[in-house]
C-alpha cells in the first residue's frame, strides 16, 4: 500500500485558497533564534500572499511549562515587527489560540480514531517500558513500540474489549497510540526537501493522548491545523521525523484532501558548521541566541539581541539569510522587500553557520541609518547611567561625529568619553611620538591664539590654528597631535576642532592647560 502526497505546482494551490500559516512555540523557555527564523518565515510567506499570520501557543505538556515564556514569545515577535494576525492575544475567528483551552476539543478526535481502529489503550506502566529499553540494551537493540512489539505488550490490540473497558472503569492509567500501518510507503512533496518517503514498518506507534487528560503534539497540531484551515506549515528540519505520522492522523481522521502543503527549512548551525546552533554556544562565544533577554525561574539571566544593542531590522536581514538566499548579491532588505522577494523555493535544504561578524556587520548599517535625534536619545540613557546629563541637541552633535567608527550605541562611550570627561592620564605611545622638546612652547602658542578668540566655532578655531602653523612653516602633524593628545589624552577622535567646539573654549584652555602641566 501507498499514499503519495505530490504537488506538481505549489502556486497553483497558492492561487486557488486563502494562505494561512501558524507559529506554534511552547511555552517552555525563550525563544531561541532558529524558532524566530520560522517565525519570520512563516510572516513573509503570509504576508507575500495576503494571508494570515497566526500564533498558536502549544502548551500541552505542562510539566515543561515555564511561567513567563508566552509573554517572552509575543514581546519578542511584537519587538521583530512580526505581529500575528490572530493569537492569544490578538484574537480571531478559530480561537482558542492557547492549546491548554482547547482540550476538551481533542478527546473527540482521539475516541474518532480509537472506534475507527486507527489508535488503541496502551496500558504499560513507565516502569515497564523502561525495563524493556533495558532489556533490549543488554541484547545490543533498541526497543520500540511499534507494529513489531505492541501484539506482547499491555494495550487493547492484545486484550478484549471487556478487560480494556474494566481497565479504564477501574482508573488504570493508561495512554492513546497510533496504530502505525504495516508496510504502507508514504511520499510527500516537500516544498523546499523535494520527494520525501517514509515506511510505515520503521516507524513506532506514537502517544498521541496522555494519562493527563491532554493531547501529544502530535494529534493536536494536527487537530488544530485542519480546525484552523492552515494551508502551510513551515517548520524547521527537525520535525520532518514527524511527517509521516502527521500524514497518517490526516489519511485516519479523513482529512487527507485537505492536508495542508509542507515545507521544513533547514538548522542555523554553530559557527564552526558542526551541529545546531545552541544556548551553549552563545555562553561560550559571546553572542546572544535570544531575540530579548530572558531572566528563567531560577534567577538565570541570558543577555538578548535587544539589550545588546542590536537594532530589529538587523536581526530581521541577519536571520533571514540564514537559510534563504534571494538569487542576487543584494544583502540588506527592509520588511516590505523581503516580502516582495520572499519565496519557499528559495529556501537552502543545507544549515546555515552563524556569523557572528556578519551580524555586526548588519547592525552597523542600521545604525548609520538611525536619526542622529534617534541615537542620541539612545545614547543620553547611557549617559544618565554615568551621571552625565547634557542637552539632546549637543549629544546629537557628538553622535553625529562618533557614529561611523561605531557598531552598537554601546560603542560610542569609549568613542566619545573625552567629551564630558577631561583626560587624567596620557597615552604613552602618543607622548614619545609626537610630545618633543619643543612641543611644549608650540603648544602654549596655540593656547594664547584661542585665549584671544571671540567666536568660537570649529570653522573658527581651525582658520586661526592652520594660520599659524602655515605661518611658522610646521608640518601640521606637529602642531595637531600635541593639541589632540592635550584635548582627548590619546591619538583618537573625530575632528579636533568639532571636539573642540562641543566641549567649550573654557573646557578647551582648562585642558591645555593642564597637560602642560603634566606631560
Amino acid at each position: 500500500m501507498s499514499f503519495a502526497y505530490l504537488y506538481d505546482d505549489y502556486n497553483t494551490a497558492i492561487m486557488s485558497e486563502r494562505v494561512r500559516v501558524r507559529f506554534a512555540p511552547s511555552p517552555t523557555g525563550p525563544l531561541h533564534i532558529g524558532g524566530t527564523k520560522t517565525a519570520l518565515f512563516n510572516y513573509l510567506f503570509a504576508k507575500k500572499h495576503g494571508g494570515d499570520f497566526i500564533l498558536r501557543i502549544e502548551d500541552t505538556d505542562q510539566s515543561r511549562f515555564v511561567e513567563g515564556a508566552e509573554k517572552y514569545i509575543n514581546d519578542a515577535l511584537e519587538w521583530l515587527g512580526l505581529i500575528p494576525d490572530e493569537g492569544v492575544k490578538q484574537g480571531g475567528s478559530y480561537g482558542p489560540y492557547r492549546q491548554s483551552e482547547r482540550k476538551e476539543i481533542y478527546r473527540k478526535y482521539a475516541d474518532q480514531l480509537l472506534d475507527s481502529g486507527w489508535a488503541y489503550y496502551a496500558f504499560d506502566t513507565p516502569e515497564e517500558l523502561d525495563g524493556l529499553r533495558t532489556k533490549y540494551e543488554a541484547e545490543k537493540k533498541t526497543f520500540s513500540y511499534d507494529v513489531h512489539t505492541r501484539r506482547s505488550l499491555n494495550n487493547s490490540i492484545v486484550l478484549d474489549e471487556k478487560q480494556t473497558k474494566k481497565k479504564i472503569t477501574s482508573g488504570e492509567s493508561y495512554v492513546i497510540r497510533f496504530k502505525m500501518p504495516e508496510n504502507v510507503e508514504i511520499q510527500v512533496e516537500d516544498i523546499v526537501r523535494g520527494n520525501v518517503k517514509f515506511n510505515t514498518s520503521t516507524l513506532d506507534d506514537k502517544v498521541i493522548f496522555k494519562s493527563d487528560g491532554l493531547p501529544t503534539y502530535h494529534l493536536a497540531n494536527v487537530v488544530d491545523d485542519y480546525l484552523m484551515k492552515i494551508s502551510h506549515v513551515i517548520r524547521g528540519e527537525e520535525w520532518l521525523p514527524s511527517l509521516p505520522l502527521h500524514v497518517m492522523l490526516y489519511k485516519a481522521l479523513g482529512w487527507d484532501r485537505d492536508m495542508p502543503q509542507y515545507a521544513h527549512h533547514s538548522l542555523i548551525l554553530k559557527p564552526g558548521g558542526s551541529g545546531k546552533l545552541s544556548k551553549r554556544d552563545g555562553d561560550k562565544l559571546g553572542f546572544p541566541v535570544f531575540p530579548l533577554e530572558w531572566k528563567s525561574p531560577s534567577g538565570e539571566v541570558f543577555i538578548g539581541y535587544r539589550e545588546m544593542g542590536y537594532f530589529p531590522e538587523a536581526v530581521i536581514n541577519m536571520l533571514v539569510l540564514l537559510g534563504w538566499n534571494p538569487g542576487t548579491e543584494k544583502e540588506i532588505f527592509s520588511i516590505d522587500e523581503l516580502i516582495h522577494a520572499f519565496t519557499l523555493e528559495r529556501i537552502s535544504k543545507a544549515g546555515a553557520r552563524f556569523d557572528l561578524e556578519k551580524a555586526k556587520w548588519f547592525n552597523q548599517y542600521y545604525l548609520q541609518q538611525q536619526s542622529n535625534e534617534n541615537l542620541a536619545v539612545l545614547y543620553s540613557k547611557d549617559l544618565k547611567k554615568r551621571g552625565v546629563d547634557l542637552g539632546l541637541s549637543k549629544v546629537e552633535k557628538i553622535v553625529d561625529l562618533i557614529k561611523e567608527r561605531a557598531v552598537f550605541v554601546s560603542d560610542f562611550w569609549e568613542q566619545s568619553c573625552f567629551f564630558f570627561v577631561a583626560p587624567d592620564e596620557y597615552e604613552e605611545q602618543t607622548i614619545k611620538k609626537f610630545w618633543k622638546e619643543e612641543t611644549p612652547e608650540i603648544v602654549a602658542s596655540c593656547l594664547d591664539i584661542i585665549k584671544g578668540m571671540e567666536r568660537f566655532s570649529s570653522t573658527d578655531i581651525e582658520a586661526k590654528i592652520k594660520n599659524y602653523i602655515e605661518k611658522n612653516e610646521f608640518g601640521f602633524g606637529k602642531v595637531m597631535n600635541p593639541l589632540r593628545l592635550a584635548i582627548v589624552g590619546a591619538g583618537k577622535g573625530p575632528h579636533l576642532f568639532d571636539i573642540m567646539e562641543i566641549i567649550g573654549k573654557e573646557e578647551t584652555i582648562t585642558r591645555i592647560e593642564k597637560a602642560l602641566k603634566t606631560i
